[in-house]
């Protein structure tokens, strides 16, 4: 029994060598920069060029034109989500009900533009939504001849729903794969149209895999700033574009720090509040299927 508890010993420490590397890589790339931006973010620079410690930052965060962005970045967020979840969902449905194989190689079809790089993407909605684009071209054809789309909010918001579909898709798919189909084949039993089965079983099942999909989808769409840059012009400044500008244009990394660290907590907070309903309906589940 001693000689057991030797070997687990050892075991441990060699465990606990090995998460040294990355340990240190966290603390070099993780908790260093997060310590000088919250640096930065509480303290300012007097004529002299001498830092001094100071909450004006934060101050300057909940003006009513920084505070105009914010709305702007979380509503923009929160349709863009709200889109992926009504094109997201029947999709990752559909392909749900396919044989392994038909639904593997639509899955892969799904996420191949994702190989590619992220802002070539973006550049590709360019030439689509420009006024002498293929949009427009397609549209001549049957005598409508709108105004280019391109620069405007409508453009960053198809942007963000192109590029963060799949983070939507694929939460809900999985979770609609690992549904026990003895629940279904029960319901049917006893009873229960297609529609009844998909609204009392399916889709409360899959509600933790469209939980995870609003996150992946709702935190990158809020902090981007090159789809509303390439995409937007300029016009449409979101939370994103600010941060970026007090870093690379106006050169005000304690604004710019100030923004980040409001920013992030509100994301905490946000997955905090997330988190806590998808425990909460898991534990729903788990009661009902008790």
């Amino acid at each position: 029994m001693k000689n057991k508890r030797i070997r687990t010993t050892e075991v441990d420490k060699k465990e606990a060598r090995l998460a040294y590397p990355y340990a240190a890589w966290s603390l070099i790339f993780i908790v260093v920069p997060l310590v000088l931006v919250v640096f930065y973010s509480l303290t300012q620079k007097d004529a002299d060029g001498n830092l001094f410690f100071t909450m004006r930052n934060y101050g300057d965060v909940f003006e009513p034109l920084f505070l105009k962005v914010f709305g702007r970045s979380f509503l923009l967020s929160g349709i863009a989500t709200l889109a992926c979840i009504l094109i997201g969902y029947p999709v990752a449905y559909i392909i749900s009900q396919m044989n392994l194989k038909k639904g593997g190689i639509l899955i892969l079809l799904f996420i191949l533009p994702m190989w590619m790089n992220f802002l070539l993407r973006t550049y590709a909605w360019i030439a689509i939504l420009g006024k002498h684009g293929l949009l427009n071209n397609l549209l001549g054809l049957f005598g409508i001849h709108p105004s280019s789309i391109l620069y405007t909010s409508m453009a960053v918001l198809l942007g963000m729903v192109y590029n963060f579909l799949p983070f939507m898709v694929l939460p809900i798919y999985t979770t609609l794969q690992k549904i026990d189909k003895d629940l279904i084949n029960a319901a049917r039993d006893l009873g229960a149209n297609s529609f009844t089965v998909f609204r009392k079983v399916v889709f409360p099942l899959s509600m933790p895999g469209v939980m995870s999909g609003i996150t992946m989808v709702f935190m990158p769409c809020v902090t981007t700033f090159a789809i509303s840059r390439l995409l937007g012009g300029g016009k449409t400044m979101l939370v994103g574009d600010l941060i970026e500008q007090q870093f690379t244009t106006v050169g005000d990394w304690n604004f710019g720090s100030s923004l980040s660290i409001v920013m992030m907590i509100i994301i905490l907070i946000s997955m905090a509040i997330m988190n806590k309903i998808d425990r909460n309906i898991e534990g729903g589940e788990s009661n009902a299927k008790k």
